[in-house]
This record gives C-alpha cells, structure tokens and sequence, in this order.
C-alpha cells in the first residue's frame, strides 16, 4: 500500500469514527436518565425490547437512525425520529419491527416520526414482509400538531396503510407496551393480531383527563383503557401479556407459525467474499469529493471472488455497467466511474460526469437486468450530466430522459449506495429517492446537493451581492469573502451525509464494510414479492 492510500484510509475512517460517536449518543434516545424511569416502571426501552425480539445472532440493519438529528431543537430535539425501526429476523422469519421510544417525549410523534413511520410501512408493502409494532406512544406531539395532522403523508397515512397491508395479505403484529392514544389507539385494532401488557399498556380515544373535560365522567386510566378492560372486555387486544418479554415471546411464537409465501425467484448461489478487501474502500475512496480514483477497484471489494462480467465496457466509460454476485445473488451494477477516461471516439471524458453515450449504454443494461430478472445496484459518485453546447447537440438532455425513463419504469428491485457525490439530475438518473429505490444508504462522507458547495456558494453569493448593488451598496473585496464564506459554510452543512439522513433522504448512513449485508438483506426481502408488471419504457425520444 502506498502512502496516499494510508493518508485516505486514515482521514475516511476518522469519519466512520465521527459517524460512530454521533450514533452511540442517538442511541441513547431521550437520555440515560429517562431511559432509566422506564426501566424503573417495569418497561424494557425500545432498543431492549427490539434486541430481545430479533433472532440472536442474526443480521439487522437499522432504518433512519439518524432521523431527526439536528432537527427540532427549539423543543428538545428528536432522537432518531423518537421511533426505532429495524429490518431482522423473528423466529427466523424476516421482518420490520417499529418500536416507538417512550424516552423521547413520551414517544410523541413529531413530523420526522410520521415521515420514519411511513418509510417503514412502505418497506414493508413494497417488500411483503411482516411488520411487528412496538407500541409506547403519547400520540401527536401537539405543538407540531399542524405538521404531522391533516396532510396525506401525515399521521392518518400510518392507518390506511394498515387498511391496505391488511388487503394485500401482509401479516401485521401489534403489543401495546405503553400508552396508545388518540387515533393511535387505531393501529392494534387494524393488525391482524394485537396483545397488551399488564398494568403498563393502555388504549384509548381519550384519556381520563379529557374524557372529565368533555363529558364529566370520572374514571382512571386503567379502568378506562387497561390491559383488564380491553382483553375481557372490549376485545380490542387478542391477548393480554403479564410484562414486556412475555409479550415479546409471544410475538415469537405468533412469527413460528406463519405460512410460507411466494418468491419473487431471484438467483442466488452460494455466497463468496470478496478477493480484494472491503476494508481497502477507506484507502481507494479519496479524502476530498472532487478528487478522481477507480470505481472498479471499489466494485472489486463487494462482489464475490472480485469478479464481474462487464457490459459494453469500451463505450459510454463514464459508467460502469457489470452483472455480479453479491452474497451469492446476481445483481446488475450500475456504477459511476469517477476516473478521466476515454471515450470511443478518442476524446476525454470527466470522471463522476454522465455524458450521452454513457447514458445510452446504462438505459440498455437496466432494460436488459429487467429483461432477465436482475435486481440493480447504482453505485453513486455522480457530479451530473454534462454540459455545453457541444453535449447539447448532441442531445445529452434525450439521452438523460432516457435513463430516467429507464430507471423509473423498472420494475426489478433497486438499491442505492451513495459512495461519494450525489449531484443535480445525476442523483435521479442513479436512482435517488425519488425513484423508488427499495433500499437507499450512503457512506460517510457522502454529499447529497444539486450541486456542488464551491459552484453553488459562488453563485448565491453573486445573487446576494447584486441585490445589495441595486440597493445602492458598494461591495468591498473582504465583504465578498465575508458573504461567500457565510454561504459556503451553511450550503456545505446542507450537503453533508447526516443532513441528509436526518430528512429520510438516505435510510442510513453504514460504514462501507457493512454494504454486502445491506444488498442482500434487501434482495432477500425483495425476493418475498413477486413481480407482477412488466418494464416499458414508455414514450420516449429515440
């Protein structure tokens, strides 16, 4: 190994690092302090709850971690959206568990909660996988009440995806561990089996306080809507659980006894790592977005044996187009090369840059991947399509239509690894989340914008200074560097991979190593629905 591989491994995984620290305190959800007071109550917290729950020594992979970081401080911030969501194995069956965290704020639903909640569902309906409900929720959290209310992707969105998973045959597992409230008190009613824990689980429309401000009936909150009220009852819950684990262990033996469902028969052998090291990632990847490095050396550490089978690998080298295996399954991968190469026709091409016959040449592959029943892998360091006339001629904006028309009607799962920029429309033709991507992750030092710090805060900055110019205001060359670093500064926290993450652009931001884990534990969800339409392009220019 050279001395700048060392330098990037070095400056990459002190990122990885910083990532870890940020993780290990979102973990700890509204703090040791009220983690403790559940635990006091007799409640495992919703990570205790989750780790008794999944399959021991199984894989998981967490959804939206960061979610809500940095977000909302005017009212104590939101840890992790106030809900943890994981993708894991119960009973050896593989799942979604959404587990509300009581911590933080009472387990309140903030917008980001909604957002994280929803992302789970469609997971789930996207996938056909079970998805088993943690319940400890006070509801809305009503200070934000106007953003996570009425809206169609607001609070009410969560029950008519029950409504609809429920019609669709997916298997859905509520346990009330704590408050369920409000129109929450919906969900355990619209899952196919519901359970409630003793003395700590209630549901109810209203609780005690408001049922005496509306109608003057005193009552508590037990008698109201408790464990005893609704298992003998009301009949809202199946089964009433003395505490956490055996609620817990009974959602075991529910997942025990499920039937086996229709596969949607992607391939898969037997799995094979890698000959070059994923670990080596932190050393190829550079430690600035804008410097060049090889995409096949990174695609070398994530498929098995290292190997790959190439597509039209002399033309449109600006992106790479494989079949491979990943954890044994076959994949097609669609890669941004992100060296200076040459084109077919002698001349250069910038690396990271989509130009049209690159474009022509990814449109194929995923028509064929549709063809032969591959699900895909964009691998993302993309800075956008290119520019100027000359690429205007030659119709770059047809061709970039057609990569998006391709991308966007395949019908075969998708899965996206932001590994370095992800910039402009370059993000929609690799398959940002706007297109659906069964799976979305990003590493590290990933950077999400429309376009990159240095253009866009030069460009700001010249707005900026020439409405101060109209207001009659001279500006001098130290106001210039003022403004602009102003701007860089606030358009660069912008494009960072936990600003993105925090908003549910990205599902998580994983360290490199874990990207084998993450493909194929979504394939093996994937797998679980068939596909039922066929490709089509639709109209496009030829």
């Amino acid at each position: 190994m050279d001395i700048e591989f060392n330098k990037r491994e070095d400056q990459n995984r002190l990122r990885l690092s910083e990532i870890n620290r940020l993780l290990a305190e979102i973990k700890k959800g509204g703090g040791e302090k009220r983690l403790q007071k559940l635990r006091d109550e007799g409640k495992m917290t919703a990570r205790e709850r989750i780790e008794y729950l999944l399959d021991k020594g199984s894989d998981s992979i967490e959804i939206g971690a960061f979610a809500g970081y940095e977000m909302y401080e005017e009212h104590g911030g939101c840890p992790s959206g106030g809900v943890v969501v994981m993708m894991g194995y119960v009973s050896g069956r593989q799942c979604i568990v959404v587990a509300n965290d009581a911590s933080v704020k009472a387990g309140a639903w903030f917008p980001i909660t909604g957002k994280k909640n929803l992302r789970a569902q469609e997971i789930a309906m996207e996938n056909k996988l079970p998805i088993i409900y943690l319940v400890d929720s006070a509801g809305v959290y009503l200070p934000m009440q106007d953003e996570i209310f009425p809206d169609k992707e607001h609070f009410g969105r969560i029950f008519r995806n029950n409504a609809k998973m429920s019609a669709m045959g997916i298997i859905q597992i509520s346990a009330v561990m704590g408050s369920c409230v409000a129109g929450g008190a919906y969900l355990p009613i619209m899952s196919d089996e519901a359970m409630i824990v003793d003395k700590t689980g209630s549901i109810f429309l209203a609780g005690s306080y408001l049922v005496k401000a509306a109608i003057g009936e005193s009552i508590d909150n037990e008698t109201l809507g408790g464990a005893t009220t609704h298992s003998s009852i009301s009949g809202v819950t199946d089964y009433k659980a003395k505490d956490d684990k055996d609620a817990l262990n009974r959602i075991r033996n529910i997942m025990k006894s499920l039937g086996s469902t229709e596969k949607a028969g992607f391939d898969r052998i037997e799995s094979a790592l890698p000959k070059e090291k994923p670990g080596n990632i932190f050393g190829i990847m550079p430690a600035a977005r804008s410097e060049q490095y090889d995409t096949y050396e990174i695609i070398k550490c994530l498929t098995d044996n290292s190997e790959y089978e190439e597509y039209k690998a002399d033309y449109g080298k600006s992106i790479i187009c494989a079949t491979a295996r990943i954890d044994g399954w076959s994949v097609g991968i669609v890669a941004n090369q992100r060296k200076l190469v040459k084109s077919g026709k002698g001349e250069m091409q910038f690396g990271g840059v989509i130009y049209s016959d690159s474009a022509d040449k990814a449109t194929r592959f995923i028509a064929n991947c549709n063809q032969r029943k591959i699900p895909l892998v964009f691998l993302q360091d993309v800075t956008g399509f290119m520019v100027g006339s000359k690429s205007e001629h030659g119709g770059i904006i047809k061709d970039g239509a057609k990569m998006v028309n391709a991308v966007a009607n395949s019908v075969v799962p998708k899965f996206t690894v932001i590994t370095g920029n992800s910039y402009g429309a370059g993000n929609y033709a690799m398959c940002g989340k706007a297109y659906d991507p069964r799976l979305i992750i990003a590493w590290p030092w990933a950077d999400l914008a429309v376009m990159g710090g240095a253009q866009a805060a030069k460009v700001l900055a010249q707005i900026q200074e020439s409405t101060l110019k109209k207001q009659g205001k001279e500006i001098t060359e130290q106001e210039h560097n003022e403004i602009l670093d102003t701007i860089s500064k606030k358009y660069q926290k912008q494009t960072e991979a936990t600003y993105a993450a925090a908003r549910l652009w990205t599902d998580a931001i994983i360290n490199p190593v874990d990207t084998r884990k993450w493909i194929s534990m979504g394939i093996e969800a994937a797998d679980h629905a068939p596909i039922t339409e066929k490709f089509n392009l639709g109209v496009i220019q030829v």
